[in-house]
């Protein structure tokens, strides 16, 4: 729970601020995770999560060095040790025919095909992987067409755009795209015409529905 509440404190409200967090290495399982799925299917923002590196690196080297009790026993740690798998894990890519990326499909263990879904209303079907790392977790279907109830969020929520598309007053998210939404944020997301919508979402408190009751009905009924 520590790890989300410190990247939530730090205020996480654009893709370079989530980057950045990934970069620092301080984000629970399931955020690094829709991270690394999302650097498969937008392998360009590879070059955005290196040059992070880069600047991490330089600051790093302007900072005092500090004595080493071990010196010695530090290094052979370091040097026995293998890379960071969030690297490898960023550069490769998962089969065509695969519609979830590798990152993705190795935490939940199956694909967008065997996902056990579980009708939450009309036209909304959801796979509820639980709290993880102080994280609620989920997979999302939704038909094609469909309005989310208007809502706002009690804390942050990600969410991957993994097949399909839906659009909301702040712009239109794609497959590899992820919307970045907190407490600042109201929105009512619609999915695109002609498909579904597939998503994962990491959000680390319950969502709060606005807008008039009537409206908050219609969106339900679908």
């Amino acid at each position: 729970m520590e790890s989300w509440i410190r990247m939530v404190r730090e205020h996480i409200d654009t893709l370079d601020s989530l980057l950045a967090r990934y970069v620092a290495g301080t984000l629970p399982t399931p955020a690094r995770v829709l991270v690394e799925a999302h650097l498969e299917l937008r392998p360009r923002n590879l070059i955005r999560v290196r040059n992070l590196e880069a600047m991490a690196g330089l600051e790093l080297m302007e900072t005092e060095p500090a004595a080493l009790s071990d010196r010695d026993g530090m290094l052979a740690a370091i040097l026995a040790s293998s890379a960071p798998e969030r690297a490898a894990a960023a550069e490769v890519s998962a089969p065509e025919s695969r519609v979830f990326p590798k990152a993705l499909y190795d935490f939940v263990g199956f694909d967008a095909a065997d996902v056990p879904w579980r009708t939450k209303m009309p036209g909304f079907k959801e796979y509820d992987l639980g709290e993880i790392e102080g994280c609620h977790v989920n997979l999302f279907w939704l038909k094609a067409g469909r309005t989310v109830p208007a809502h706002t969020h009690e804390g942050s929520e990600l969410s991957l755009v993994l097949d399909g598309a839906f659009s909301d007053a702040r712009g239109h998210y794609g497959r590899g795209d992820i919307s970045v939404a907190d407490d600042s944020v109201d929105h009512r997301p619609m999915v695109d015409l002609g498909r579904p919508c597939i998503g994962f979402a990491v959000m680390d408190a319950p969502l709060k529905l606005t807008g008039s009751f009537r409206q908050l009905i219609g969106d339900i009924i679908g």
